[in-house]
């Protein structure tokens, strides 16, 4: 008996966030690092600024002022493949810690190599 169709999304729990410094770790552009252009948490994708670049062909289109032609763009790539970078540029694995106390504390994400704040506004 087939199961029913869900229509429900379920998101993946990410810690990779849009603007972030990452490097791949894994497939044929490993060893690159690029800034995270988008974080699809439904099907558990980012795209990566210069990293895995694959060729468009478009048609021409007049009338919304499209050029033809071939154009290169970035594809997605996996949350897996790719490691948060440092300020240092040392990739790290995630964590969350809680700073601040009572009503101002707020969940800071730190490198959990070097021990170092990765959000901006810490």
């Amino acid at each position: 008996m087939p199961r029913p169709k869900d229509n429900s999304r379920r998101f993946i729990k990410v810690r990779i966030k849009k603007d972030d410094q990452v490097k791949v770790i894994a497939g044929r552009d490993r060893g690159k690092t690029g800034r995270v252009i988008s974080v699809d948490r439904a099907v558990g994708k980012v795209l990566v600024e210069g990293v895995s670049m694959i060729k468009r062909h478009t048609r021409p289109n007049p009338s919304k002022q499209v050029k033809g032609g071939i154009a290169e763009r970035e594809s997605a790539i996996s949350i897996s493949n790719v490691m948060v970078l440092t300020s240092g540029g040392v990739a790290s694995r995630v964590a969350y810690k809680m700073e601040g106390s009572g009503t101002s504390e707020r969940r800071v994400r730190i490198a959990k190599k070097s021990g170092e704040s990765i959000d901006k506004r810490a």
